[in-house]
């Protein structure tokens, strides 16, 4: 990501104190960099399950950046302007490890930070996901489809706990009055991706660097549609700050289709590497198809992807060859 001044300050009326949940994770620690940038007062929640201190070492001797450590299926309290919530562990390797725990953060994390909200009658946003539209059967896939999601699958947990926490979103607000906003966000990439976390572009950089095969599921053919980092958050960001009327959910996702055999090429491309291509059984209820349907985001957000695939690839495996050697 580019930096950024992480030391900027705005007048004292212009500062928000903005809570950031799972900022320690790949998302959230480039959000609260940006916030900081901005300007802003962030307080960092993450209970250190997929997140990392090392995402935030950067950021710790700033005056304005604050990190507690807080599982968001507790209540939390504290006073903030703004939430956004991206508590969730988001990779399946990671959240079928305990899947009752998966819901749970999806679910009592909503419920516990839709009451804060509501207290401080503060804006709240809400990382979902693309996986809220399961196995598609429209494509590209638009907020107004409903999804075709298997409620008792391994992926369920998060798949449908995603789900949930948008009905109690939407029902807090109607219930409630309170200001909500849903982006659903499809595949992102970039540097601070967990080299294990099981992310089809981290495992192929890494396989690819290494000299080991690069493991394709199924055949290869299934699409993904892939968002560097830089272009989420700067969605995520001007979500929060459209007109209160704006709710969502809104995709925000790269809509330039490639099929999973094509990313591996070109990460063998880019890298250098002399892996090949090793096939094994596509997992259950892996999706055929994703991609976002961006209309929404652009009509009311004016926000588009920048970064095409290729660029976004360079840096993020110019990032993971520091890691490795490191």
């Amino acid at each position: 990501m580019t930096p950024l001044n992480t030391t900027a300050t705005l007048p004292a009326a212009h500062r928000k104190r903005i809570l950031v949940t799972g900022g320690a994770g790949f998302l959230g620690s480039h959000l609260c960099e940006t916030l900081l940038g901005a300007g802003h007062d962030v307080l960092c929640v993450d209970n250190f399950y997929t997140g990392s201190k090392t995402n935030l070492l950067h950021l710790l001797d700033n005056p304005y950046f604050e990190l507690l450590r807080h599982d968001v299926t507790f209540p939390l309290y504290v006073e903030a302007d703004e939430i956004y919530n991206l508590a969730c562990p988001a990779s399946p390797v990671h959240y079928q490890v305990d899947p009752v725990q998966t819901t749970k953060t999806s679910v009592h994390g909503a419920i516990n930070m839709l009451g804060l909200a509501k207290r401080l009658r503060a804006p709240i946003l809400q990382a979902s996901t693309s996986e809220v539209y399961g196995d598609p059967a429209v494509h590209p896939q638009t907020e107004d489809y409903w999804g075709h999601a298997n409620p008792i699958g391994p992926r369920a947990c998060y798949d449908e706990g995603k789900r949930c926490a948008e009905t109690l979103f939407f029902d807090y607000h109607r219930q409630h009055g309170l200001g909500i906003k849903v982006a659903r966000i499809f595949n992102t990439y970039g540097p601070r991706m967990h080299p294990n976390d099981g992310r089809v572009v981290s495992n192929f950089i890494v396989q690819a660097l290494q000299g080991q095969p690069i493991t394709l599921y199924g055949d290869g053919e299934q699409t993904r549609s892939f968002c560097f980092v830089d272009d989420l958050i700067a969605g995520l960001v001007a979500l929060m700050h459209t007109a209160p009327e704006i709710t969502g959910p809104v995709n925000l996702g790269n809509p330039v289709e490639f099929t999973i055999r094509e990313l591996a090429e070109l990460v063998i491309e880019l890298t250098g590497s002399r892996s090949r291509l090793e096939f094994a059984p596509l997992p259950t209820d892996d999706p055929r198809q994703r991609q976002p349907d961006i209309t929404r985001a652009r009509e009311h957000l004016g926000w588009e992807p920048r970064v095409d695939l290729r660029e976004g690839l360079a840096r993020t495996i110019t990032y993971f060859e520091s890691l490795l050697s490191g």
